[in-house]
């Protein structure tokens, strides 16, 4: 079965410190999820992150980083090629991942992102009968992730850019999230780009106008504004 699913977390689990010789898996995700020009280019550059991740188990199966990057790069390939197989396999890395590293925020996010991001994509009902995504799994992994966090401006930032595609209505909870990540701190290049995403969509927040702040969020999310 093939269908479209906007998984992320996002998306954020990618905080990144690159070996100075070669790009790692996190910055392989982020380039593909928010700078790749077309498809062809971000899926060549999943395929290197998940060879990278893969790479990176074989030397040691325990590394909850590795295992979690492998689950990004395999829901990013989902999302892009709309397979099934993907989007579920991903969901065995990533609850992994967490298992590994309980208080790993990013896992906590990532977990959020496929449960919300099935949702938005697919609406509740099917979300949960194909895949068995559901917005209160999601809701209670952003919350968690959120606890986790700290400081970081990545973690509200796309908790902002998914609580106002869930409920458009709830403007002031999703402006709360973008205005914590914009004053967060941003140490890394994850946390620049999604603080950056975060002040996109403040203005359009700040409007008023839900549904409006909702489809500028679809946009801001990874390969939002991906052409084919």
């Amino acid at each position: 079965m093939r269908f479209g699913l906007s998984a992320i977390v996002l998306s954020a689990p990618l905080v990144l410190a690159a070996p100075a010789h070669a790009e790692s898996a996190r910055d392989l995700l982020l380039s593909a999820a928010f700078f790749a020009p077309d498809k062809a280019t971000a899926l060549a550059r999943i395929a290197q992150a998940l060879s990278a991740a893969d790479a990176a188990l074989k030397r040691n199966p325990g590394d909850a980083d590795a295992r979690l990057q492998r689950g990004l790069a395999i829901s990013y390939r989902g999302k892009l090629n709309r397979s099934r197989g993907d989007v579920m396999a991903a969901l065995q890395d990533f609850d992994a991942a967490a298992a590994a590293d309980p208080r790993n925020a990013e896992a906590q996010m990532a977990i959020a992102g496929w449960n919300l991001g099935a949702v938005i994509e697919l609406g509740p009902f099917v979300a949960r009968t194909l895949l068995g995504a559901r917005t209160a799994r999601g809701l209670a992994a952003t919350e968690r992730s959120l606890a986790l966090a700290g400081d970081r401006a990545a973690m509200p930032a796309l908790a902002s850019l998914h609580a106002i595609q869930i409920d458009p209505t709830d403007v002031a909870g999703a402006t709360r999230l973008a205005e914590i990540a914009v004053r967060a701190r941003a140490d890394t290049q994850l946390d620049r780009v999604l603080q950056k995403q975060a002040a996109i969509l403040l203005p359009t927040l700040r409007k008023g106008n839900g549904k409006t702040a909702a489809a500028v969020a679809k946009q801001l999310m990874p390969f939002g504004r991906l052409k084919s």
